[in-house]
């Protein structure tokens, strides 16, 4: 499923047209990013928990010349499913 199925799917549950259901969805994902941004978590209950976790700093190797490459330290954003995502994903 795409972003636009999303939009689809979700204006038909709702009763929205879908321009609507567009800006409410792009609304929750800046919403989201917008916590993930200044480290905070986000969970929404049933669904899951998004979360930031930090990467250390490391060496990795170039493939082509086998070459020694720093690999800086960042931040990557996670997802940890919640309980009744899972159940609904195993048919539980």
């Amino acid at each position: 499923m795409n972003k636009g199925e999303l939009v689809a799917a979700v204006a038909d549950k709702v009763g929205l047209s879908r321009g609507q259901a567009g800006e409410a969805i792009d609304a929750a994902i800046e919403a989201i990013t917008g916590a993930l941004k200044k480290g905070d978590e986000v969970k929404i209950v049933g669904f899951g928990t998004f979360v930031v976790t930090n990467r250390a700093a490391g060496e990795a190797r170039n493939p082509r010349t086998g070459e020694k490459v720093t690999v800086p330290a960042s931040k990557t954003p996670k997802f940890r499913a919640g309980a009744g995502l899972k159940e609904a994903v195993n048919g539980k």
